[in-house]
């Protein structure tokens, strides 16, 4: 009778009779005896060298990129320096009329009293559209409600005439409104008689 060789199954097969299939457990196992592969070390010294590379790599990234942000904040910070300036220039271009019209006012103080309240005048409403212009515009707040955030109360006077707490004279304008407000107004108010 001839030996078969039994088909392939998942059975468990009687340990070979040189210790063959035993070494052969061995190399695939680990060291306790489980079926985990076994990593060899060159493989692992790769993958280390591999993730020390990508780890370079990013750290070069990040310095790179906190370095572009630290010249995008140096650049806006020049250019914001800048616009400032520009705007100042554009701002002090505009009052120069103003003050060629007040030399001219200066230049002409012997002349007829009427004409030197009118040229004055003139150059008193061309500083008033001026501050309009760069958005703080005078206001009127003679006979409005006292209100702290817009008026500093200089004096207090009995005015029969006006409702207390009302604003019956204005010192000084204020210039601009709400958080554009560039002075609040010094003002006097009506106060209750007596």
């Amino acid at each position: 009778m001839t030996d078969q060789v039994p088909p392939a199954s998942d059975a468990p097969q009687a340990p070979a009779r040189d210790g063959v299939a035993a070494s052969a457990h061995q190399a695939t196992g680990t060291k306790d005896g489980t079926d985990q592969p076994r990593v060899d070390e060159s493989t692992a010294e790769d993958t280390e060298q591999g993730l020390r590379a990508q780890v370079a790599e990013l750290e070069d990234r990040w310095r790179r990129t906190v370095a572009d942000l630290d010249n995008m904040r140096k650049r806006f910070a020049r250019e914001r320096e800048q616009l400032r300036e520009e705007e100042r220039a554009r701002a002090a271009a505009d009052w120069l009329p103003i003050l060629d019209n007040l030399e001219l006012a200066l230049q002409h103080a012997g002349a007829d009293p009427v004409a030197i309240h009118e040229g004055v005048q003139a150059v008193r409403d061309q500083a008033v559209d001026l501050m309009a212009r760069l958005g703080f515009p005078q206001r009127d707040d003679t006979g409005a409600p006292f209100d702290p955030r817009r008026h500093e109360a200089v004096s207090t006077v009995v005015d029969a005439s006006a409702k207390p707490g009302t604003v019956v004279h204005v010192v000084k304008p204020g210039y601009g409104d709400g958080p554009r407000q560039l002075r609040p107004a010094s003002v006097i108010v009506a106060a209750r008689g007596k």
